[in-house]
């Protein structure tokens, strides 16, 4: 079931806080591109690695959502080493219908219980990490260290993808 944003915003919200992390957030422009995330992070100073998510989907009419960083490039064989299906970028339209993010900023959290989400390893490795919190006029800032907590207190399946 789709959620608003305002609603994806309070349930990451509400995330941090039942896990303990300590987050910043910013308000700023809206995001859809990474000119202009280049452009606000550089105005607002921002230090931690970007993330994106990418919403994939499967001939057999499931999702998945990868979390990986910026500037990573879908690697399809190894998602499907560790899934066993061959996955495609969902089109927008899809990734509208089934999550209620607008294209250019899909939330890594807070999305249905159905859908997988894939961790690319290599987020582990980095000091803070950011990502859009759904409206894509936030941003929020967490440190890594506390990414395996916020994937434990999810309800989805979560599978790591194995840097190589």
């Amino acid at each position: 079931m789709m959620q608003t944003l305002e609603r994806m915003l309070e349930s990451n919200i509400a995330l941090m806080v039942r896990c303990g992390v300590a987050y910043q957030s910013w308000q700023h422009e809206l995001i859809l591109d990474f000119e202009t995330d280049e452009r606000v992070g550089h105005q607002l100073g921002w230090t931690a690695t970007p993330t994106k998510s990418l919403f994939l989907s499967f001939k057999n009419g499931e999702y998945a959502l990868l979390l990986t960083h910026r500037d990573a490039r879908l690697d399809s064989k190894k998602v499907k080493a560790l899934i066993g299906k061959r996955p495609s970028i969902a089109s927008d339209d899809e990734m509208i219908a089934q999550l209620g993010c607008v294209p250019g900023a899909v939330c890594p959290f807070g999305i249905p219980e159905s859908i997988t989400l894939i961790v690319d390893d290599v987020l582990f490795s980095f000091d803070a990490l950011m990502y859009t919190p759904g409206p894509p006029e936030y941003t929020f800032a967490f440190d890594a260290n506390c990414l395996s907590r916020l994937l434990a207190a999810l309800p989805n399946p979560v599978l790591q993808l194995g840097m190589s």
